[in-house]
């Protein structure tokens, strides 16, 4: 091995680049480190998202494919939805049918009420029954408006909305915002 007189300075000069090389990198990771690791961690997510939609669309390509190829395949396919159709609205139609019959039932039941009252009213009988089963038209009759008009007052003459008959304070705030003088 030849001793050549400028390897040695070419070997510092070499180990102080690094030096700076790595002061600058670690200047750097120090001042955006945080910046650095959440954007290398939104980029990998990103990436992982991308290459899940790619891998779906492959798949679904190959499948559409494998469709095209088996015609038997797409027949199964329509029958199978063409039967659970057929089941949904058979389920539907008998919800239906199920709500009409019950809404028979209520206005037949109605309607014998109704019936009954009149005949009960024909006979001079009493149609308490009738209105104890049916309030709304309770508030009609001229006997609910009476028991309103009976009652009585508890302070008559009072009534802090309106401001008078409170006592003998009569003050009254300022109107508000800046005074209108010149």
């Amino acid at each position: 091995m030849r001793f050549r007189p400028g390897s040695a300075a070419m070997e510092k000069q070499e180990k102080t680049t690094e030096n700076e090389t790595a002061a600058q990198v670690l200047h750097i990771l120090s001042e955006y480190g945080w910046y650095i690791l959440f954007s290398s961690i939104a980029i990998y997510f990103v990436l992982q998202r991308i290459n899940g939609m790619l891998q779906s669309r492959s798949h679904k390509r190959t499948q559409a494919s494998e469709a095209q190829l088996e015609p038997s395949l797409i027949l199964r396919r329509q029958e199978a939805m063409d039967a659970a159709r057929h089941r949904m609205q058979q389920e539907l139609d008998e919800q239906a049918a199920k709500y009409r019959e019950k809404q028979k039932e209520i206005e037949e039941e109605k309607r014998r009420e109704k019936i009954e009252a009149w005949e009960n009213m024909q006979e001079g009988k009493s149609t308490r029954k009738w209105t104890s089963l049916h309030p709304e038209s309770e508030s009609n009759t001229p006997n609910a408006a009476k028991a309103k008009s009976d009652k009585k007052n508890l302070r008559s003459g009072y009534n802090p909305l309106t401001g008078d008959g409170g006592g003998s304070c009569s003050w009254r705030p300022g109107r508000r915002g800046p005074s209108t003088g010149g």
